[in-house]
């Protein structure tokens, strides 16, 4: 469980899964109270950083310690009290049944009872940009941090970010490795103070524009391409109309000629650096599917 300055609840989550657990994996991101000692009294493995490097930054050490200590099945859940440990034995079961991902979600057999309607909608959002960036993975709730990780996707989940959409990251890995993902039902508490450091509003959006970024690195023909095409299109119409009226009229539209032709040469750049990305793109993944080929022939 990740964990920064959960000293009023680290205690009631390490009891909580430690009847579910064979071990219990505190990543301790930087805490300046009592966090560690209290983890580490019930037992716990802790692991410090010494400064705070976010929520992706402790799932890094969480996915490498789990391969380190080569464990079979790995459950993330919240260390601030808002997850609830006795639901862990339901993603377990879940897991068991051959799937390699199981995600707790709060809109699987409900309509996200007890959420905030404003949390509801910014979930939602970042429900269809996860979608967007991944190869079309559905996920009611890409958002939770509640999941359960077989042995193949621990293997395969390799986290770069460092902020909270380190979450979509790994469900767009989860998607590009083909593993076998399953939803569960959960309860979260939003009645608990103190259980988020950021305004929510500026965290979905800082959130949305980790995704936006990871769009425009894996589809940049759609990040770019299709705004170059509306782009040049608009100009090109607004050059055309320019020039029929002034052959028909005798008047020259000087602004929506300069306006035209400045957006046809941003569509033309637009698309231009989408097919250029794309190019990258492909080159880099066949790279690296050569690269995975030769590895496990060695």
């Amino acid at each position: 469980m990740p964990a920064y300055n959960e000293e009023a609840a680290i205690a009631k989550s390490v009891l909580g899964a430690r009847p579910h657990a064979d071990a219990i994996l505190v990543v301790d991101d930087g805490s300046r109270d009592e966090t560690v000692p209290i983890a580490e009294a019930l037992g716990a493995i802790v692991i410090c950083h010494e400064t705070n490097r976010g929520y992706g930054g402790a799932l890094q050490t969480i996915f490498a310690t789990a391969r380190n200590l080569d464990v079979e099945e790995l459950v993330i859940i919240d260390a601030d009290g808002q997850h609830n440990p006795r639901e862990i034995p339901g993603l377990l079961d879940e897991l068991r049944q051959g799937s390699d991902v199981v995600i707790g979600s709060r809109f699987v057999g409900g309509n996200g009872e007890g959420i905030p309607a404003y949390r509801k909608v910014g979930m939602k959002v970042l429900d269809t940009a996860t979608a967007m960036a991944g190869n079309g993975l559905s996920i009611s709730d890409s958002q939770s941090g509640f999941r359960a990780y077989g042995r193949r996707a621990i293997d395969a989940i390799r986290v770069s970010g460092e902020g909270m959409s380190a979450g979509s990251e790994i469900l767009i890995q989860i998607s590009d490795h083909h593993l076998k993902v399953a939803e569960v039902p959960i309860q979260v508490r939003y009645d608990i103070e103190g259980t988020s450091s950021e305004n929510p509003v500026s965290h979905g959006v800082g959130v949305l524009m980790d995704i936006v970024r990871l769009i425009s690195l894996r589809r940049p023909l759609v990040f770019f391409g299709i705004p170059g095409v509306l782009f040049a299109s608009l100009g090109l119409g607004a050059e055309l109309f320019t020039f029929s009226q002034y052959y028909r009229a005798g008047q020259f539209h000087y602004i929506i000629f300069t306006g035209g032709f400045a957006a046809l040469i941003l569509g033309l750049l637009l698309a231009a650096v989408g097919m250029i990305l794309y190019s990258l793109v492909q080159i880099i993944e066949q790279g690296s599917s050569v690269a995975g080929k030769s590895h496990r022939e060695d």
